[in-house]
């Protein structure tokens, strides 16, 4: 068996948020594909929804790490399949250059911060880098679903089919 150098934590959640960027894309292609009739069904919304609550947690979740000042209204914002673009663009560079920021000692540290019901918090910031990465596949699941439903174009963003297994015979 031939053995493939591992990565660091630090590096899988930077490579996982590479192939997250890839499915941000493929999810607006997805919505895209839904037929303009239903683009004014109520799941047609309930989906661009779902892809603006990611957007919305991300920058969310660097507000309350201290990255960034500014934050969402809410967890969900009324959004419409015009805006996501550069909400995505703007929320990816932010987490890109936060990402780079880290090495596995911070992954390792506690962080506090305060949830909408006024209590305080402490996480570890590798299970919270972990719930917002999985956060996301839950997401896409359940728009890709309704994409279906809606007629449009399913897109499989599965991570093997991202990240490619090597042919080895």
């Amino acid at each position: 068996m031939t053995k493939t150098p591992s990565l660091s934590f630090i590096e899988r959640f930077r490579h996982w948020y590479e192939y997250e960027k890839d499915c941000n894309r493929k999810i607006l292609q997805m919505l895209r594909s839904v037929p303009p009739a239903a683009q004014s069904s109520p799941a047609f919304a309930r989906a661009v929804g779902k892809l603006a609550h990611l957007v919305a947690a991300r920058h969310m979740w660097l507000f309350r790490l201290g990255v960034v000042s500014d934050h969402p209204g809410n967890w969900f914002p009324a959004t419409t399949l015009n805006e996501l673009p550069s909400a995505i663009e703007a929320v990816e560079q932010r987490w890109t250059a936060y990402l780079a920021s880290l090495g596995d000692a911070d992954l390792a540290g506690n962080f506090q911060c305060s949830g909408g019901d006024g209590k305080r918090y402490e996480w570890r910031l590798l299970d919270l880098l972990t719930q917002v990465f999985g956060h996301a596949w839950y997401h896409r699941g359940q728009i890709t679903m309704l994409v279906k439903d809606l007629g449009g174009a399913a897109v499989d963003t599965d991570y093997i089919f991202w990240d490619k297994p090597r042919v080895i015979g």
